[in-house]
């Protein structure tokens, strides 16, 4: 259990990111997934009023409470490694009041102000009706980070996890059948108003509701979860040693203080995306592309940043789970096991990423096959060109979270507000002086996610004299992607000439994992003793030594 006071297992963060990243994996395919018959049912359009109307819920979200589970478990780390139940107990409860504020305030701004933002901000009016569904939602979330953070501090990802799927489970099921029902409500009004945009604008209002119902569903489980462990945590703050408990001001201005430079950085770090699509939609229109903006913006939404958001989940997993245990390293003055998690968080993220970035580019059209319908060529190109934001967007997500992890929390946001200001000057260059269109708006956010990973990257290696080793963690997992990227294409070539487009791509896939782990242990690219502390490693190994590969 993550509340005994030593555990070899439970507690290695590699371990609990591995658990939190296969949640997140699969919340995202589950993603996948259910936006194909939401897709159908609303259509580009719809995806592209939900896209709009997302992207200003998501920006709420950040700015009142994505990284409060990052700073919860931040603070109530540092306190559970020293044994002071009670402090971490007045955390979680100064995390709660933070949460109602936070999350209640910009639950009402998003409700009454559904038809600014939409409408002048985005320039999407339409989609102040999904908008405003997704309002209560922020209130909801905001109260579920703590509670997630709150059992992330004290070393378990499982709740996350579990919340996580049950969440996105709940979503899929309400949002296919709500965007039904509102899509065909929504034919009745734009038959009565004569304005066909009603039905799509509609169909994504229900989308949201999914959205609402999932988040809902996965608090309530948390809230379960925690009652069960209620009586254990009791036991721990009655039989504590340490006195010198935190008063609730001094709690709740901790949780601020901590809160909002990661808040910050957050905000900033995926406010791009809600300026992208504001600075496209504009620029399209002066071009006369207006018509064509709000598909075009569906599919970079609903396809291409969709399939690009499932291996980023393991560096967001990682994420979650470094920062607390940068924090508690960071409390007791050990500097070397912090650098030891960082070689460790950054090695096991690149094995993913590189493959991952590779076999999405390679197999762009048949995967987007496996998946949607209709003309996908717009989308597999995007995905063949913005493949390589995976590597980039992994090293800086996780490379924020460990700044904010060795208490430099103020070094994402600087980093991110610089990246931003470069990204979006170059944006506008792309779109209005060379017309590249919603390709420059993928070639801008590489440029954006690489400038973080370079500014991160310095100040780790100033702030904690650490330097990353190049080969085993990028050079050899590179040149194992490149090997399993040939053969998989030209399997993919060789199989599709018998077999259809699903056989082709698994037997394809599954071929190209075997060739991409055969190169990593020939390479040297990782050793036995550190495969046994990866979720599943003890089972590789035995597979290797089998076949003689260890």
């Amino acid at each position: 259990m993550p509340y005994k006071k030593k555990s070899s297992k439970a507690n290695n963060f590699v371990v609990q990111g591995g658990i939190l990243a296969i949640a997140g994996i699969l919340t995202r395919i589950i993603g996948m997934f259910y936006r194909i018959p939401v897709t159908n049912i609303i259509g580009d359009e719809g995806n592209g009023y939900y896209a709009a109307a997302y992207q200003i819920y998501n920006i709420m979200l950040l700015i009142s409470s994505y990284s409060l589970p990052l700073a919860i478990s931040k603070i109530v780390s540092a306190r559970y490694s020293k044994q002071e139940y009670t402090n971490s107990d007045r955390v979680f409860k100064g995390g709660l009041i933070f949460a109602f504020i936070s999350g209640g305030t910009t639950c009402l701004l998003v409700f009454f102000g559904a038809g600014f933002l939409a409408g002048t901000l985005m320039s999407e009016p339409m989609s102040s009706i999904a908008l405003i569904i997704f309002a209560p939602t922020l209130l909801i979330v905001a109260v579920m980070g703590v509670v997630r953070g709150y059992f992330q501090g004290m070393g378990t990802m499982v709740p996350t996890a579990l919340s996580q799927i049950v969440e996105q489970i709940v979503n899929a099921i309400v949002s296919i059948a709500a965007a039904k029902v509102l899509f065909n409500y929504g034919t009745k009004v734009a038959a009565l108003l004569h304005n066909e945009h009603y039905a799509p604008a509609y169909g994504a209002a229900g989308s949201t509701l999914g959205t609402s119902s999932g988040a809902l569903a996965g608090l309530i489980l948390l809230l379960v979860m925690l009652l069960l462990v209620s009586a254990r945590l009791k036991r721990y703050r009655m039989a504590e040693d340490y006195q010198g408990n935190e008063s609730m001001g001094e709690i709740v201005a901790m949780i601020v203080m901590t809160a909002i430079p990661v808040i910050l950085s957050t905000a900033i770090y995926n406010i791009s995306d809600v300026l992208d699509n504001g600075i496209f939609n504009k620029i399209m229109t002066i071009k006369g592309q207006g018509v064509e903006k709000t598909a075009i913006w569906g599919i970079y939404s609903g396809k291409y940043k969709l399939m690009m958001n499932v291996p980023i989940a393991l560096a967001n997993a990682m994420c979650s789970s470094v920062v607390p245990t940068l924090s508690s390293c960071i409390a007791s003055d050990n500097i070397r096991g912090a650098k030891r998690k960082i070689f460790t968080a950054l090695r096991v993220t690149m094995l993913i990423a590189f493959p991952c970035a590779v076999g999405m580019s390679v197999l762009a059209k048949p995967i987007l096959s496996m998946l949607f319908a209709g003309d996908l060529t717009l989308a597999a190109q995007l995905m063949q060109v913005g493949s390589i934001s995976i590597i980039f967007y992994s090293i800086s997500t996780l490379s924020n979270g460990i700044l904010q992890g060795i208490n430099h929390l103020e070094l994402p946001v600087r980093h991110s507000a610089i990246s931003l200001v470069i990204h979006l000057a170059a944006l506008w260059i792309m779109l209005y002086v060379f017309n590249w269109g919603i390709y420059g708006v993928v070639f801008a956010n590489i440029l954006f996610a690489f400038l973080m990973c370079i500014m991160n990257q310095f100040s780790i290696r100033r702030y904690l004299h650490y330097k990353q080793e190049l080969p085993r963690t990028f050079i050899i997992p590179a040149i194992s992607s490149a090997v399993m990227g040939i053969v998989v294409f030209t399997l993919y070539k060789l199989f599709s000439l018998f077999l259809n487009n699903l056989s082709s791509t698994f037997f394809s896939i599954i071929i190209g994992a075997i060739v991409y782990f055969f190169c990593i242990i020939r390479l040297h690219g990782i050793r036995e003793e550190e495969m046994n502390e990866l979720p599943g490693g003890a089972f590789i190994a035995k597979f290797a030594r089998l076949f003689h590969l260890l």
